[in-house]
């Protein structure tokens, strides 16, 4: 997409958050396709949370780490626990589809060495949080949505701070980072519907500088 033509995407949010809408709109088929093949090496799973509860939200990861959590809590990790295999590479297309939204939201020399990848059902949602497991906190997170919409929550610095509540529909990416970047954020529960290409799904790409 040419620079002249990013501001009509462009929606201004607090000091440190942008939202592009349909940034990723033109290379969403093939993002899928990339998740597909993903998904086959490093399969899609609820993972258990410290607690001893499971997250409604499925996932897998790509890049040189992933997260994951468990009983013995949240962190990154260069192999799948499932497989024992280091996790699949992140694609070109995934990583320099971040770069290119950092830096329409001036966040320029992103380098990002992970890619969360969750899945949305009917009924699913991210509760509020903080992305804390990252060595780098001074790099962006870049959230690339597919599938049906969601509600993005995003709220200040405390837990208890007000929340927006952003639509996000397929093709959006948002970009937060500098005196956002330990917002903390979520997703309300995914209300139900039909999309054309993922059905009854939402897919959410997470693209971060976790390693030093």
């Amino acid at each position: 997409m040419p620079p002249e033509q990013l501001a009509l995407f462009a929606e201004p949010l607090p000091e440190g958050v942008t939202i592009l809408r349909g940034f990723a709109l033109s290379q969403a088929g093939a993002i899928l396709a990339e998740v597909e093949r993903i998904g086959e090496a490093a399969p899609f799973r609820a993972m258990q949370v410290p607690g001893g509860g499971t997250m409604s939200v499925a996932m897998t990861n790509c890049g040189a780490a992933g997260w994951v959590t468990d009983l013995r809590g949240y962190r990154y990790s260069p192999a799948d626990p499932l497989t024992g295999q280091p996790w699949p590479d992140m694609p070109a297309l995934i990583h320099d589809l971040a770069v290119r939204a950092a830096d329409a939201a001036g966040f320029e020399g992103f380098q990002p060495d992970a890619c969360l990848i969750n899945r949305y059902e009917p009924g699913a949602r991210m509760g509020l949080h903080q992305d804390r497991d990252e060595a780098d906190r001074s790099a962006p997170i870049v959230s690339v949505s597919l599938g049906l919409s969601a509600t993005f929550l995003f709220g200040g610095l405390k837990r208890s701070d007000p929340q927006a509540r952003i639509a996000l529909n397929h093709g959006d990416v948002v970009v937060w980072g500098g005196p956002a970047r330990m917002a903390y954020h979520g997703i309300a529960p995914l209300k139900d519907g039909l999309h054309p290409e993922l059905g009854r799904l939402r897919l959410n790409l997470t693209i971060r500088k976790a390693l030093v």
